[in-house]
C-alpha cells in the first residue's frame, strides 16, 4: 500500500479583485443575453412585416412611427437603421468575448471593422432621422439621443486609432465605451422598463413628455459610462474597499438590467414578434 497521501485540490481564494471581476462577468452575461433577445425581437418583428410588403405595420411595433406614406427614402433609412441594429447587437457581444479575440483574431479584426462602420452609419443615420425626418417624441429626449450618437462617433474614432497603433489595452477600453454608447437605445428600453416596474411608472406619461421620459435618454448612456470608468479604476486600484464597493454596485446594476430585460421582453418585445 502506498503511503502517499492525496493532496486535495486548492480552492481559489475569494478576493476583492475576484469579486469585482465576477460582478463584471455577471453583468456582461446578462447584457449579452439581453442583446440577443433584442436581436430576436428586431428580426421577428420587422422582417415578416417587411417581407410581406406591409410596411405600414412597422408602426405597430414602437412608439415612434417608422413608416410614412410616400416617403420612400425615409422609410428605407428607417428600416436599414433598425435591421443594422440587429447586427451591432450580435457583433458587439462577439467583439468583447476574450475567447473570440484569442482563438479567431482574423474574425475579430474583420468583424470589428464592420462593427465600426455600421456604428458610424447608425449614429449619423439616427441623427438625420431625428432632426431631418422628425422621428422623435420630444426635443429634449431627442437631444439626449443625439448626444449619444455624437459619442458613438468619438468613441469609434478612438477605438480605431488605438487599434491601428497596436495600443491594445487602450483599444479595448475604448471598445468597451463604444459598446455602451452604441447600445444607448437598448439601455433606454431596459432602463424604462426597470424604472416602470420599480416605481410604478413615476414621471412617465403616455405622450412621452414626463420628467422621466425627458431625463432617461441621457441616463441611458451616462450611467453605463460612469460605471464602466469606475469599474476600470477599481480594477486597476490597490484599494480593497473600493473594489468591494464597486463589486456591489456592478452586481446591483446586473440585477437592475435583468429586471429591465424582463419588463422589456414581456411588455415591449415579445408581443410584437410574428415568428
Amino acid at each position: 500500500m502506498s503511503d502517499t497521501v492525496a493532496t486535495p485540490p486548492r480552492r481559489r481564494r475569494v478576493t476583492p479583485q475576484s469579486l469585482l471581476q465576477a460582478s463584471g462577468v455577471l453583468w456582461f452575461t446578462i447584457a449579452a443575453a439581453g442583446q440577443w433577445m433584442f436581436t430576436y425581437y428586431i428580426l421577428g418583428a420587422y422582417i415578416p412585416r417587411t417581407a410581406s410588403g406591409q410596411y405600414e405595420r412597422w408602426n405597430e411595433v414602437g412608439l415612434i412611427n417608422g413608416y410614412v406614406q410616400g416617403d420612400w427614402l425615409g422609410n428605407l433609412g428607417f428600416i436599414s437603421h433598425v435591421l443594422l441594429a440587429a447586427f451591432v447587437s450580435v457583433a458587439g457581444v462577439l467583439q468583447l468575448l476574450p475567447v473570440i479575440r484569442r482563438r479567431y483574431p482574423a474574425f475579430h479584426r474583420w468583424t470589428g471593422r464592420a462593427y465600426l462602420a455600421v456604428a458610424v452609419f447608425l449614429a449619423v443615420g439616427g441623427i438625420i432621422l431625428i432632426w431631418v425626418r422628425g422621428t422623435r417624441m420630444n426635443d429634449w429626449a431627442a437631444l439626449g439621443t443625439t448626444t449619444d450618437g455624437l459619442l458613438i462617433l468619438v468613441t469609434a474614432a478612438f477605438t480605431l486609432r488605438h487599434a491601428m497603433a497596436r495600443r491594445i489595452d487602450l483599444h479595448r477600453r475604448w471598445a468597451m465605451r463604444l459598446f455602451l454608447v452604441v447600445n444607448g437605445v437598448w439601455f433606454l428600453r431596459v432602463g424604462y422598463m426597470a424604472w416602470a416596474i420599480a416605481s410604478g411608472g413615476a414621471g412617465m406619461s403616455r405622450s412621452m413628455n414626463g420628467p422621466t421620459d425627458i431625463v432617461m435618454p441621457y441616463l441611458a448612456f451616462l450611467i453605463p459610462l460612469v460605471l464602466l470608468e469606475l469599474y476600470q479604476k477599481a480594477r486597476d486600484s490597490r484599494s480593497m474597499p473600493f473594489k468591494l464597493v464597486l463589486a456591489s454596485v456592478i452586481t446591483s446594476g446586473a440585477v437592475v438590467t435583468a429586471l429591465g430585460l424582463f419588463g422589456a421582453w414581456m411588455m415591449m418585445w415579445s408581443p410584437n414578434i410574428l415568428i
